[in-house]
């Protein structure tokens, strides 16, 4: 690859971008990270900046963005992030976006690849509040498109499914708001760049899969 390309997976809760982004990362053969993944790691290596967010996140606080950015500049400077990375998630807001462009220039990444994972807040309301776990395994599943063969009850071991408590309607209505207020303005931002594509997100897993690997080996040749 002719410069090391940091790629960004935004989209709405629901979108797959999870699912997506960790397939993706292990066929790139680079990191896949999120806020989550960052701030663990730097807690478990004992970092200056996890002795600092440990505490943070025990307390159940929000991270400022400011120590946030420096996590992430401090994750793309580890040798595994030599070829690339893949952030899933982030960032979330317009200033992190910003912070993220002056991060990844420093870095010595080349323009940072954004996928716009777009499906309809119709369809993300039947994949949320349809959701269920197996309180066993974790298997998911979906009642309306992915139902089990008993009500209630997991395929492979029996265990009971169970909704997760933010999959509720009224819940899954106030992530889907709280992530247009403050997240689908990233698009605009991107868009302005010109570095913004958009997967229509509510085709199968595999076929948004499949649009997903042509965008980002399209933009390492």
């Amino acid at each position: 690859m002719a410069s090391k390309r940091a790629f960004i997976f935004l989209g709405p809760p629901g979108a797959g971008k999870g699912t997506q982004a960790k397939r993706i990362a292990k066929q790139l053969g680079v990191p896949h990270l999120s806020t989550g993944d960052l701030m663990r790691d730097a807690v478990a290596r004992g970092t200056d900046l996890g002795k600092i967010v440990g505490p943070i996140m025990q307390r159940g606080e929000l991270v400022s963005d400011d120590l946030v950015m420096k996590m992430v500049e401090e994750r793309l400077a580890q040798p595994n992030c030599s070829g690339g990375c893949l952030f899933d998630g982030f960032p979330r807001t317009l200033a992190q976006a910003e912070g993220l462009d002056a991060i990844l220039r420093r870095s010595g990444f080349g323009q940072p690849v954004v996928v716009d994972l777009d499906v309809s807040h119709d369809k993300l309301l039947r994949r949320l509040t349809g959701r269920r776990t197996c309180s066993v395994n974790g298997e998911i599943y979906n009642i309306y498109d992915a139902p089990p063969k008993v009500e209630g009850v997991c395929d492979n071991d029996g265990g009971k499914l169970v909704q997760r408590a933010d999959d509720t309607a009224e819940i899954v209505q106030q992530r889907l708001a709280a992530y247009d207020r403050a997240t689908k303005p990233l698009a605009d931002y991107y868009r302005s760049q010109g570095v913004l594509q958009r997967v229509d997100a509510s085709a199968s897993v595999d076929d948004v899969g499949r649009a997903l690997l042509g965008i980002v080996m399209g933009a390492q040749s």
